[in-house]
């Protein structure tokens, strides 16, 4: 007796059909044959011959049964969907395995994913946060985008942008030096423009310049300078500019200041009285002449060594490894005249592009250690916003590197505290590594993260565990790992693949390991 299953149904009687030469009957076979007609199909059960597979009982399917409130989500049946597969490939997700690819030029302009081509990158140090950029890099530049590391300090880009035939700049005391006062690109361009471009160029760079040397005056004493000051300031660049042939340098600034012209005591409301005079310009003066007997004297009175070329496609490495880390101050005066120099190149280039003079070229500007020019003193946050808030307008991409949410919001004022948290809240998009749990309530203040996600970038967190065997290197559970966050959407956590050929420009360790594989040689 045979039981049939209700799946049988859906083939009909074929399902217990027997083919004719089963039965042993040879001639209706041919006659089958002869007539054109196909094989006989096998049923649901499968051929009752030998080696037919047939199969003398089909189980059941599960059946489920819920309330509607319970299950009105899974019809249709949902499926998750696939990663993003515009951009750069970084690496494949952890779950699913498939390839993400991501950079911030390429969902904001062709995928509409993010509102704003700009990334902030979060993670403990030696966790791949740089491995990442450079990958980023990699994929840019075969899309045709020119990357512009403006001030790497350990290195971690020089060999990358060298094995790309880019432009390497070295800064520091006796590698080279960087003239805040120098227009760079900007007065090639501006020659070639017509007047009305040309002039609002020029007025760019002579704003660029005022508030780059602000800036210095700014991490010199610690705090913001007067107002009265940078009025001098202004007037005495206006002078300079009307006075000077060719590039000044801040030795031709502070004379016009000593000497005092008439525009200059105009804006200080000297009178002709000498002494009010003193009296205003003295304080800025002083500060002036101690940049320059300074620590940063070495680096910014002299002329540009070395100007930032935007013809070579394999792009610019502003090298300032030389600075040693107890230079603090000049380390976040470096890195800041590099990120103003960089930004005026790339306005310049605009200017011509707009003009039909250039072609229209896309940026990528890494802005590393972000948090040096952060803490070097109070003011600072208003010139990285200035030169953080208009990078859409710029058709510029650019990622801000720092390892917590605690970097921006430790400043001693306030109001730079909210202005920092700005910059990750205007990031289009949110890149965590590993990162220590009393990080999560800072970091859910920019992006919101499930308790599941912010266990996976805790556990991130943990550092490698003993190895005994010395002459292997235990990796840390978080190494290479990473989460994208856009606003409130599900994160994206993903691992960093590497290919053999990116192995040698992504080795940040050559002296530990030169150091190691010289002592071997000599124990041998």
């Amino acid at each position: 007796m045979s039981v049939s299953s209700p799946l049988e149904s859906l083939f009909g009687d074929a399902a217990e059909e027997q083919p004719a030469e089963q039965a042993g009957d040879t001639k209706s076979k041919g006659k089958k044959k002869k007539a054109g007609k196909s094989e006989p199909k096998p049923g649901f059960r499968g051929f009752s011959r030998r080696g037919g597979g047939r199969v003398s009982h089909v189980e059941m399917p599960s059946e489920w049964r819920g309330t509607t409130v319970q299950v009105c989500g899974l019809w249709p049946f949902g499926a998750g969907s696939g990663t993003p597969m515009v951009g750069v490939p970084l690496g494949r997700e952890l779950t699913t395995g498939a390839t993400l690819c991501c950079d911030p030029i390429s969902w904001f302009q062709r995928a509409n994913l993010i509102h704003n081509p700009s990334a902030l990158l979060l993670g403990k140090p030696g966790l791949g946060k740089s491995t990442l950029i450079r990958r980023m890099v990699v994929g840019l530049v075969g899309q045709g985008v020119f990357p512009m590391v403006l001030g790497d300090l350990k290195p971690d880009y020089v060999d990358l942008i060298r094995a790309m035939g880019g432009q390497i700049i070295k800064l520091g005391r006796g590698l080279g030096s960087l003239n805040v006062l120098d227009p760079g690109a900007t007065a090639a361009a501006a020659a070639r423009l017509p007047e009305e471009a040309r002039t609002k160029l020029i007025a760019d760079a002579h704003g660029r310049r005022l508030n780059i040397v602000a800036a210095l005056l700014t991490i010199l004493r610690g705090g913001p300078i007067a107002d009265t000051e940078r009025t001098v300031l202004n007037a005495a660049l206006r002078v300079l500019d009307e006075r000077h042939r060719g590039v000044p340098v801040l030795p031709d600034l502070i004379r016009v200041i000593d000497e005092g012209p008439e525009r200059l005591r105009a804006v200080t409301l000297a009178r002709g009285d000498e002494a009010r005079y003193r009296a205003a310009v003295d304080p800025l003066h002083a500060s002036l002449l101690g940049a320059l007997d300074g620590p940063m004297g070495e680096t910014f009175a002299r002329q540009t060594t070395t100007a930032i070329e935007l013809d070579n496609p394999g792009g610019v490495c502003i090298d300032i490894s030389g600075i040693d880390d107890a230079d603090a101050e000049l380390q976040a005066a470096v890195l800041l005249a590099c990120w103003s120099d960089g930004f005026g190149a790339i306005e310049a280039a605009h200017a011509l592009a707009d003009e039909g003079l250039a072609p229209q070229r896309h940026f990528f500007v890494v802005l590393d250690e972000l948090w040096r020019v952060l803490r070097s003193g109070r003011g600072l946050v208003d010139r990285v916003d200035a030169l953080t808030r208009l990078n859409r307008q710029r058709g510029t991409g650019q990622v801000m590197i720092t390892h917590t949410m605690a970097d921006l919001m430790s400043l001693s004022d306030h109001a730079d505290q909210l202005k920092a948290k700005g910059f990750a809240e205007r990031a289009g998009m949110v890149i965590c590594g590993g990162l220590p749990q009393a990080e999560m309530s800072m970091v859910n203040q920019v992006v919101r993260l499930s308790s599941r996600e912010q266990s996976m970038i805790v556990d991130w967190s943990t550092p490698p565990s003993w190895n005994p065997d010395l002459k292997e290197d235990s990796e840390p559970p978080g190494r290479g790992r990473f989460l994208v966050k856009v606003g409130g959407r599900p994160g994206i956590p993903f691992k960093v693949e590497l290919t053999s050929v990116e192995r040698d420009v992504n080795d940040t360790n050559k002296r530990w390991i030169n150091s190691t594989t010289r002592s071997h040689a000599k124990g041998t």
